[in-house]
């Protein structure tokens, strides 16, 4: 999904309409340092104030800093390869073949004549005062300015100006679409596939191999299900044309396979558990609305393979510290004292596991109690940038708010032996300039599915309590 981009000032009327010339906003560059070379064709311009704020932004250890600098750094790289006569655009293939466009830079000084309430020195007004003047010199060349602010976009169409998104960034265009990993089956489906089916056991599992014309659909690791009076609840193991191998799930909604003293109550419980007590499960990612027990069931594998398994070590807990209100200044003490406040969640769902055993007694809910703080770190996403995680269960929480980048940058710290768990609900995304479509979490549900050591579960149903449930449908 490319962005259509825009073409030179000195190419023939022709070629010139039919090419575009995107006016790029600061936020565009420092969202997504590789926007240069996602518009195709199409010819890019950078105004005088949009370098100007890039220079702003240059300096820190943020994410935005570090997306100006790798900004600032490419810039340089084409500007190098630049001709002698830099006003008839730059071409950007030098530094990447996904783009033939130009790239023009503001060589003169814009007397651009803004409506007398747009108040000239702001740099959003400048920005705008330059595509009206490209209008008008390139006409009837399409010239659209492109910004992540949607005010900037508003007050440009008010002028009667073309501004749009930057949509190169998102994954898909309607997050309705986006894979759950659950199929519930057709009525018919054995009557299709049941023909010459194989069926066997091996290591207290049952398998069946099944071909038929709906296989070809189906992606390894995704759960399928079909209701009625015998409940078929299947996890699909591999896929080769035709033909794939389905094995049943562990039923973890019987206190038999309790999990902490945790059970599954609906069915998309059910498969997040059968994901997450897999150890041949490397990357699981949980989505869901609020009180569908991502977290509990997420802390509740995790204490049950730490503690009872000795699967992993222990259990690195991390999330973005997004405030929801107005932020409280600076928290003193350590790094996971500074954090602490970010843990409510953990918190509350420690207070229930912790509880799970009725017959231990004060003093042994105590000695459990300490113990699992032992077996629990919490980190700030800060101080990931090197590190490398062995034989961890690491939970990433509130994983919406993380943009592609930081989601890559997180889940490559994984070292052998280490299970990467992502939680979030991409309806609740509180960083600036991210959607559900651009979010990482989305972007990691839809790169690993069909993975054979990566599983997806989208949870549906709230079982926090009837009013949270009832809240949560009205409000």
């Amino acid at each position: 999904m490319i962005q259509k981009k825009a073409q030179p000032a000195n190419v023939t009327p022709l070629k010139a309409a039919a090419t575009k010339l995107f006016v790029l906003d600061t936020n565009v560059l420092m969202h997504d340092p590789t926007s240069l070379f996602r518009f195709e064709e199409h010819d890019i311009y950078l105004p005088m104030a949009t370098l100007e704020e890039l220079d702003a932004h240059k300096k820190g250890m943020s994410e935005v800093a570090r997306n100006a600098r790798q900004v600032s750094r490419t810039l340089d790289e084409i500007v190098n390869q630049a001709p002698d006569d830099i006003e008839s655009g730059i071409p950007i293939h030098s530094a990447s073949r996904e783009a033939t466009g130009r790239l023009f830079l503001q060589t003169e000084a814009i007397p651009a004549e803004l409506p007398a309430r747009l108040a000239a020195g702001k740099t959003d007004n400048q920005i705008i005062g330059v595509v009206m003047f490209l209008q008008e010199r390139h006409a009837p060349r399409q010239v659209i300015l492109v910004s992540k602010d949607i005010n900037m976009r508003i007050k440009a169409r008010a002028l009667g100006l073309a501004a749009e998104d930057y949509f190169n960034d998102k994954v898909l265009e309607d997050t309705d679409l986006l894979y759950t990993g659950v199929t519930a089956l057709p009525e018919d489906f054995w009557d299709q596939h049941g023909k010459d089916m194989e069926t066997w056991q091996q290591a207290g599992l049952t398998y069946y191999r099944v071909h038929g014309p709906l296989v070809p659909g189906l992606l390894v690791n995704e759960f399928i299900y079909q209701e009625g009076e015998r409940p078929f609840y299947a996890q699909v193991k591999s896929v080769s044309g035709k033909t794939a191998v389905l094995t049943l799930v562990r039923d973890y909604s019987h206190a038999k396979y309790s999990v902490w003293g945790i059970t599954a109550r609906n069915r998309e419980q059910n498969f997040a558990l059968n994901l997450l007590m897999n150890p041949e499960v490397d990357f699981v990612t949980l989505l869901g609305q609020a009180g569908t027990g991502k977290t509990l069931l997420t802390l509740a594998a995790g204490l049950t393979q730490v503690l009872d398994e000795s699967r992993y070590s222990e259990i690195i807990m991390t999330r973005v510290t997004v405030p929801v209100g107005e932020d409280i200044g600076f928290l003193p003490g350590t790094e996971e004292e500074k954090m602490t406040p970010w843990m409510g969640a953990l918190e509350d769902n420690l207070e229930v596991l912790m509880h799970t055993d009725e017959d231990a007694g004060e003093w042994g809910r105590a000695a459990t109690r300490d113990l699992i703080r032992t077996r629990i770190k919490v980190k700030s996403l800060n101080f990931m940038r090197g590190r490398t995680f062995i034989n961890k269960f690491l939970i990433i929480d509130e994983a919406q708010n993380l943009t592609p980048k930081q989601m890559k940058t997180l889940i490559t710290r994984a070292g052998p032996g280490t299970k990467v768990v992502c939680l979030g609900n991409i309806a609740q995304i509180d960083t600036p300039y991210l959607t559900e479509g651009s979010s990482g979490l989305t972007y990691v549900v839809d790169r690993f599915k069909g993975w054979s050591h990566g599983g997806h579960v989208t949870l549906q149903r709230g079982e926090r309590s009837r009013l949270a449930d009832h809240a949560a449908e009205v409000l």
